[in-house]
């Protein structure tokens, strides 16, 4: 991706290694490139005013579709898993 405007300001927030591990779960969930692209995007959303709650709504909801669908997926997993196990003992 082409950047357009120069980036020469830095921000630095420290995080426990559970919110960084959880920053990278939601870079992977909804294809961020890194972290620091999610909370720029993040960021941008909540810069943009009244429509912010509404913007960051979005992009929770399409988050939490993409962890529920890896959860199904998990969760069948766990059951071929198990299937399988027994079929060996058996």
């Amino acid at each position: 991706m082409t950047v357009f405007k120069s980036r020469s300001r830095i921000i630095s927030v420290r995080l426990s290694e559970d919110e960084y591990v959880a920053l990278r779960r939601l870079c992977s969930a909804t294809g961020a490139r890194s972290v620091s692209d999610l909370t720029r995007d993040a960021m941008k959303a909540l810069i943009k005013g009244p429509n912010r709650e509404v913007v960051f709504g979005d992009f929770m909801a399409e988050v939490r579709a993409q962890m529920d669908s890896l959860d199904r997926k998990i969760e069948d997993l766990a059951k071929r898993v198990a299937s399988s196990s027994v079929e060996i003992e058996g």
